[in-house]
């Protein structure tokens, strides 16, 4: 039987006072750091509070990865566990050590076959019962928690830990269990052994393809233990780090790549957790060396960004498919004997990937992206192009976008964007949702990416989950689902930190700023936009800093801001990693254009606004064509905007953006009350009010209100107490009270939505002030009584 990854607490195990401990010590780690090292530690704050002060200075800041072996996690409460376990009889001690190395770091469900083909008796368990460490049941052994069992283990002699594991290898005998029993016969090997590691390595591949990555990462991590060569334990030491961060497991990733020291694992690791702009050089250089570009020398894949040496497949740009490596092309017919040349370097690729290169240019073209400098995207489609490769059309279309060509960038995009199947793959899949995102084309960027994260459920790839609902944020942000949006981004940036995708949870906190302005909280939109800012500028990350600069801009907008908020968008257009962003811009642009005219500063705005429709008349996005007509209504005089906003609507409702129809209808309405169209500017604003109240955006709501009191109308009236409590509170208050009701204190809700104790605290004071309570008693019954109707 498994052992719980978070074991149930037990008396003296895990009191209030040591959470409270650990804490204390974590209040000044960095947010992904905290995350991580609670999950290596099992949850106990036992270990957590010894391993944090065991951290070197260059691992508390997260520049180095934390430790991953018990041993130099929590040695002090390791060696009082093993002294427990050593105080066992003899017999006691075997079957918990036999049952430890049935479960973990491979499960592999054997235990009751092998006391039985030994002929064990089992009643010595009862020992470890009395003594409250394990208790047996019907499928195995339970231990009493996860320590409890790395100390079973680590108690037994390595002559002890080879025999279970051969006995354990001799009882797995069904096909299905080949890659197990490999494990176990490599367990228990004396030494090195080239027969061993290749089964190893075969197991291991077997494990990926079945989306058992922790089992893959464990195999070939034991594979390059048996290894007798260096480059082969090289190549399986990357294996088992791309294995490993598929997985989740960023830090045992970081720590298995240091001894491959390549590009391509360098690229992958600095894209979700490092400097952005290294992470492309490094990737771009990559697909070179994978091509067989550099020839073998050191530094020649660098010679070839820069141009030198021959391209021998210069291809027409872009190409409908892949094409194969000049490897498999076969010589033009020619009466001239061939000229000798030397011959292709073997490929040493570490990501264990069908097509390395094409891999490679995607993830060099998510981190074009993040860095917010899409000069790189036409870059790496160059570099594509000598190289005889087809780079994926997200990448094409960026590029195409870039340099102007609105049409070629479209089809591109729109061939990316077609490849949203499900079952497909995550990579394809998310990339598919940026180019729908690109589009306009929201409900296929929201069916693309769920379908992302399911997929990489399905495969074990639990680092492209979190990846994928950054995405699906942008969907969630006009659609009206701001509330399901706010809750799915903040458990995506729990995940994000618990896999070391610390780039990833800076764009999810940039994302949840966003929601934060889009429903009034001024408070949580400040804290989420300066963290996020702060951490893209020291790692070159232009997306989530243009992001957060545009929820920062976008609540000055809609609560009467508008020269503030003008010049944050203005701000937009600065080029450079870590700064402005060229895609953001371009989605702000309508927001820009009613700050820009409420301003009378409208030329900058017009030229934004012309290169703004010229891409909606190419995509064809009724979204993006409404939003253009509502730029022009913004920027035409009196009357002659009426019928752009008429235009606007009908657009609108072909459209997925019910959040910018109720904007756009806000402002129509106060047009029409200024040309004294009282009856039809009455209806627009109720409308619009209704849409605000639906979506939880109550400052909107404000405007809309102020609006119709100028017009002399009489507003709709605030909610007063509806049936149920919780839709009188923002999706972020929903969240803390829910667990303020569960019991968590201040201090333990912010550090699960990554936020301070004082703007939680801010925030119940909010959800007391809404619910008219003044207690947590009150808040539980309430709550209690809501979600009873």
């Amino acid at each position: 039987m498994l052992t719980p990854v978070t074991p149930p607490p037990l008396e003296g195990t895990s009191s209030p006072r040591l959470a409270e401990t650990w804490q204390d010590l974590a209040a000044g780690l960095p947010e992904g750091v905290r995350v991580r090292l609670l999950r290596a530690v099992h949850g106990d704050p036992r270990a957590a509070a010894e391993a944090v002060r065991l951290l070197g200075a260059r691992q508390s800041a997260g520049l180095d990865p934390l430790p991953t072996e018990p041993a130099e996690l929590a040695p002090a409460l390791l060696r009082a566990h093993r002294a427990q376990i050593r105080e066992l009889p003899d017999d006691t001690r075997l079957l918990l050590l036999l049952a430890a190395a049935d479960q973990y770091p491979v499960a592999t469900h054997a235990f009751l076959r092998a006391v039985a083909a030994a002929r064990l008796d089992t009643r010595p368990l009862e020992a470890a019962e009395a003594a409250g460490i394990a208790h047996a049941s019907a499928t195995g052994v339970v231990f009493r928690d996860t320590w409890t069992r790395i100390a079973a283990y680590e108690s037994g002699s390595p002559a002890d830990r080879r025999d279970v594991h051969r006995l354990l290898a001799r009882v797995l005998r069904t096909g299905g269990e080949t890659s197990l029993r490999s494990w176990h016969r490599g367990a228990g090997a004396l030494g090195p052994s080239t027969r061993l590691a290749a089964e190893l390595g075969a197991a291991a591949t077997r494990s990926r393809d079945a989306g058992r990555l922790q089992q893959a990462r464990a195999l070939a991590e034991r594979a390059a233990a048996l290894s007798p060569d260096r480059p082969g334990q090289t190549r399986l030491l990357a294996r088992a780090a791309a294995y490993a961060w598929q997985a989740g497991d960023g830090d045992r990733a970081r720590r298995l790549a240091a001894p491959a020291d390549g590009d391509a694992l360098t690229g992958v690791l600095a894209l979700r957790a490092g400097n952005a702009a290294e992470a492309f050089d490094a990737l771009l250089t990559a697909v070179v060396t994978e091509e067989g570009g550099g020839g073998g020398e050191p530094g020649a894949g660098e010679a070839h960004l820069r141009g030198a040496g021959p391209v021998t497949r210069a291809m027409p740009y872009p190409l409908p498919s892949r094409t194969p490596s000049r490897a498999n092309v076969p010589a033009p017919p020619s009466a001239d004997p061939p000229t000798s040349s030397p011959a292709p370097r073997p490929r040493t690729t570490t990501l264990d990937v069908p097509d390395p290169a094409l891999h490679l240019l995607a993830r060099a073209t998510e981190a074009a992206i993040y860095t917010g400098d899409l000069r790189r995207c036409r870059e790496a489609a160059l570099v594509a192009r000598r190289m005889g490769i087809v780079p994926p059309g997200t990448l094409g279309g960026l590029a195409a976008a870039f340099e102007g060509r609105y049409e070629d960038a479209r089809d591109l995009l729109a061939a990316a964007a077609g490849r949203c199947g499900p079952g497909g793959d995550p990579t394809l899949l998310v990339h598919a949702g940026i180019a729908a995102l690109l589009l306009g084309d929201h409900t296929l960027a929201a069916a693309a990416t769920v379908r992302a994260a399911a997929s990489a459920r399905m495969r074990g790839a639990t680092v492209v989950v979190a990846q994928a609902m950054e995405f699906r944020a942008y969907a969630d942000f006009w659609t009206g689902r701001p509330r399901a949006g706010e809750a799915a981004a903040t458990d995506a940036l729990r995940q994000a930190y618990a896999t070391g995708q610390d780039n990833g949870a800076c764009h999810l906190q940039a994302a949840l700023a966003m929601f934060a302005a889009l429903t009034g909280d001024a408070e949580v939109c400040r804290e989420r936009a300066a963290t996020a800012r702060s951490y893209a500028r020291s790692h070159g990350l232009g997306l989530p800093a243009a992001l957060a600069q545009w929820a920062l801009a976008y609540l000055d907008l809609s609560s009467g801001r508008f020269a503030a908020a003008a010049a944050r968008l203005r701000a937009l257009a600065g080029f450079g990693p870590g700064h402005g962003h060229r895609a953001i811009r371009h989605l702000a642009t309508p927001h820009y254009v009613e700050a820009a005219v409420r301003t009378d500063d409208t030329r900058v705005a017009r030229a934004a606004h012309a290169d703004y429709h010229r891409w909606a008349s190419a995509v064809r996005s009724p979204d993006d064509l409404a939003l253009s007509a509502r730029c022009r209504a913004l920027l035409a005089p009196g009357a002659e905007a009426i019928e752009h906003y008429r235009t606007a609507l009908d657009l609108h409702a072909r459209g997925t953006r019910d959040f910018e129809r109720a904007r756009t209808e806000l402002l129509f309405g106060s047009a029409l009350r200024r040309l004294r169209h009282r009856t039809e500017a009455r209806d627009r604003l109720h409308s619009a009010l209704e849409a605000f109240e639906h979506f939880g955006a109550p400052h909107c709501a404000a405007q809309a209100r102020t609006e119709l009191r100028a017009l002399g109308a009489p507003a709709t009236p605030a909610p007063g107490a509806p049936d149920d409590p919780t839709v009188r509170l923002t999706a972020q208050q929903l969240m803390v009270a829910r667990m303020a009701a569960d019991g968590a204190t201040n201090r333990e809700i912010a550090t699960r939505l990554a936020l301070s104790p004082r703007t939680i605290d801010h925030h119940l004071r909010g959800v007391f002030t809404r619910l008219g309570i003044r207690s947590r008693i009150e808040l539980v019954r309430l709550l209690g009584e809501g979600e009873g109707r």
